[in-house]
């Protein structure tokens, strides 16, 4: 127990060193990177009311990825939300039906539809992250309806997993790798497929486990029935009733 332990706070410094980009140990320089990872956000929000109302949808997103950097899921998700009702209002977009958005140093035009998609699908996650898995599928399902997307669909998938519904991760997952997804490149896709044909062998094993588990639980059952069960005479009950009368008749 204690060596799981170990291994997960390893694990979690390991991500916040990769995420930081700084390094491993407990260094006090370590110790400062976390502390400046956490007063962020509120140093965000104690200037935001000076920045303009079109900047302010992109300190909304500053804010929802440090949140998640820092593991603030609550406030992560409270935030989505209000982009979310903000849409809903038609107050996203500064009251347009699109906007200029940059990734990697490109300029690209970006949907009203395209953002919700994009938003339920981080909401969905941030859902997981808390092992709501019910909310998520709810979250998820709705963004497929909205904008159909194939990592979404993977992220479903493995919603389902974790709910133990591998029938309907299975479904979801086939969409996948039968390509029914037109929205990622050539590349993209590949490791996409890749990605879905993996879970859904992990499926299978999954299956296979619990198939496996229900059949020793059974065999256990039977033993305990054998073992507490009474003795019973095999003869047929004319027999045994005969028997009283029989004893009688020899007196």
């Amino acid at each position: 127990m204690m060596m799981m332990e170990g291994l997960k706070n390893k694990k979690k410094e390991e991500s916040f060193h990769v995420i930081h980009k700084v390094p491993a140990g407990d260094s006090p320089y370590v110790r400062a990177k976390h502390l400046q990872s956490r007063q962020c956000p509120q140093a965000i929000k104690s200037f935001r009311h000076l920045c303009s109302k079109q900047a302010q949808d992109s300190l909304d997103n500053l804010l929802i990825d440090l949140y998640k950097k820092c593991g603030q899921i609550d406030q992560q998700i409270q935030l989505l939300k209000q982009k979310l009702r903000a849409i809903y209002l038609g107050e996203a977009f500064n009251g347009k039906t699109t906007k200029t958005a940059r990734s990697h140093g490109k300029k690209f035009q970006v949907s009203i539809q395209q953002e919700t998609a994009r938003i339920l699908g981080n909401l969905g996650w941030a859902y997981m992250q808390q092992n709501n898995y019910d909310a998520a599928e709810v979250v998820y399902r709705k963004a497929q309806l909205v904008e159909p997307d194939a990592n979404k669909a993977c992220n479903l998938g493995l919603c389902l997993m974790k709910m133990g519904r591998f029938d309907d991760a299975r479904c979801v997952l086939g969409d996948v790798v039968n390509r029914r997804y037109s929205d990622l490149s050539l590349d993209e896709s590949n490791k996409t497929v890749a990605r879905a044909e993996e879970m859904m062998k992990e499926i299978e094993e999954l299956r296979m486990k619990d198939e496996v588990s229900s059949v020793e639980e059974i065999m256990e059952r039977l033993d305990v029935m054998n073992e507490w069960t009474p003795f019973r005479s095999r003869r047929l009950p004319i027999f045994e009733e005969i028997t009283p009368f029989r004893d009688q008749m020899a007196c």
